[in-house]
């Protein structure tokens, strides 16, 4: 199979009459779809359970968007079990078929695109435009590793020996399970279950309890492009319970999850305690969390940094890993880039984003706000605010973007992820103390630094210590092949989604050498 190279999936530009109308009669039909139940499926048997529960929308908080089925141990190795019954055939698949699976539900999804756009409006609080890309790079993941299957199945280059035919395959791993965050609820969701399913894994996905109607969908999408029954099974409930049960199954071989430093590190552990049974180390894939920075040198244009702060810190209310949660702004600017940043903030709409108006909707659930009230309350103690720092109306998790100056490097909000619109800003001595007070972190995702110095850019090259670093531009929006994505430290196993690498964590390297006689 030919395809043409990798293009990025294009955004919708909602400044056009034509397509906000086509956004709002998205949202008014997913709007008369709310409350409908879905069934968990185990190969090919739709499960309806007697235990229930609800996904709310955060920004109408008693308005129920989907009913789910709430899974046990029992569901857990049911779900297991199948899905290594599948994998005996699945494996064997041509790749260039499992391919096709992805080019095909990508396909579906763009003729879905606003619909499931529409969805996370409802079920995340997303923007539109947030919400969109979220699509967008769902479609993205879709379309590269589907690319990157072809190229992983091809011939690999080898040292070549007179007397010997050499080849290296790389081939499957077995059951994997699926964990993926309520933040990205499609895009990161869809790609690592599509990465794993491609290479020839099978997959049981236990979506986020605040995000499950968005997986259901994505499951809805796979079945109808055909994928094979078994290969992708759908398990939604209580991450201690079945999540757990999941994780520590002995034939679950490999587990890919994103999501918080706690969660992770407990599913790594839980991951290494081999089972009985068990013949083989379970393979963990991690995405964590984020405590990340811009530095804002001297000499830069300062409209520029300003609104690439405001981005970062504050789209999509602050709860993604990449984040800007730090400003680091070196002392002879940093009056005047705070001067830049007030007014930007302050021209940030919040409110259900059912409106296109409202740019910035509620945080996730009631949990997540009194987290993050708390944080603000410390950070009232730990520097000066001078914007936001209360609730704002509706019966939603609304908060108001929030930002803190003369906040000390070692202060609560300066260290621990706070998942939420809440920005400290810190003034460094000059561009070398502002590199050591972004690195003063246990984590280590994304960083940004504006500066038109070409020596101090090669100093940040070598310097800042994160996985994905960008100069002269905000520190989130990675795009799939362009920027794969993953941290060091307690940001996780550095996966690099979206990159060259990332289907290599989802197989084995298998050498055949073949004497010539």
């Amino acid at each position: 199979m030919k395809k043409a190279p990798f293009k990025i999936e294009r955004l919708v530009d909602f400044s056009k009459p034509t397509n906000r109308k086509n956004m709002e009669k998205a949202i008014a039909t997913v709007r008369g779809q709310l409350g409908k139940e879905y069934p968990s499926l185990v190969g090919s048997e739709e499960l309806f359970l007697r235990q229930k529960f609800a996904s709310y929308n955060p920004a109408e908080k008693d308005q129920v968007v989907g009913l789910f089925q709430k899974s046990e141990e029992n569901h857990a190795d049911m779900a297991v079990k199948v899905a290594a019954e599948t994998f005996g055939s699945w494996s064997l698949v041509d790749p260039v078929k499992r391919a096709g699976y992805l080019f095909k539900g990508a396909q579906v999804m763009r003729r879905r695109r606003l619909e499931l756009a529409a969805w996370m409006v409802f079920e995340v609080g997303k923007s539109w435009v947030e919400a969109d890309a979220d699509v967008a790079e769902a479609i993205d993941f879709m379309e590269f590793y589907g690319r990157e299957m072809l190229r992983y199945a091809g011939p690999q280059p080898l040292t070549k020996l007179p007397d010997e035919k050499n080849e290296l395959k790389y081939i499957p791993l077995g059951v994997g399970i699926v964990i993926p965050p309520w933040n990205f609820p499609l895009a990161i969701l869809v790609g690592m279950t599509t990465a794993a399913i491609v290479a020839g894994n099978t997959v049981v996905l236990k979506p986020s309890s605040d995000s499950p109607t968005i997986a259901a969908k994505f499951v809805e999408i796979m079945r109808e492009v055909k994928l094979p029954k078994g290969v992708l099974n759908f398990l939604p409930g209580s991450g201690g319970v079945v999540g757990s049960a999941l994780v520590g199954h002995p034939r679950t071989r490999f587990i890919a999850f994103t999501g918080s430093k706690e969660v992770g590190l407990g599913i790594n552990v839980l991951a290494a305690q081999t089972q009985p049974g068990q013949i083989w180390i379970k393979r963990v894939i991690a995405e964590m969390g984020g405590k990340d920075a811009i530095v804002v040198d001297s000499g830069v244009n300062l409209d520029e940094a300003a609104a690439g702060v405001c981005t970062s810190a504050f789209g999509f209310q602050g709860q993604k890993c990449s984040a800007c949660s730090r400003a680091i702004v070196v002392k002879g600017v940093y009056q005047k880039f705070i001067e830049k940043l007030i007014p930007k903030v302050r021209a940030i709409s919040v409110g259900p984003t059912d409106s296109y108006e409202n740019t910035m909707g509620p945080v996730i659930n009631q949990a997540a706000m009194n987290t993050i009230m708390e944080y603000i309350e410390a950070g009232k103690t730990e520097g000066k605010l001078i914007l936001g720092g209360t609730t704002a109306p509706g019966n939603g998790y609304f908060i108001r973007p929030t930002i803190f100056k003369d906040v000390h490097p070692k202060a609560r909000i300066s260290k621990e992820e706070i998942f939420g619109p809440v920005l400290a800003i810190t003034k460094a001595d000059d561009f070398d103390d502002a590199i050591a007070i972004a690195n003063d972190t246990e984590y280590g995702l994304t960083g940004s630094v504006y500066t038109k110095s070409r020596n101090r850019i090669e100093k940040a090259k070598r310097l800042f210590h994160v996985g994905n670093l960008y100069f002269n531009r905000k520190c989130t929006g990675a795009l799939v092949g362009a920027h794969p994505f993953g941290g060091f430290n307690m940001s996780g196993t550095d996966s690099k989604a979206g990159g060259r690498d990332y289907l290599m964590l989802f197989t084995q390297a298998k050498t055949i050498s073949e004497k010539i006689r």
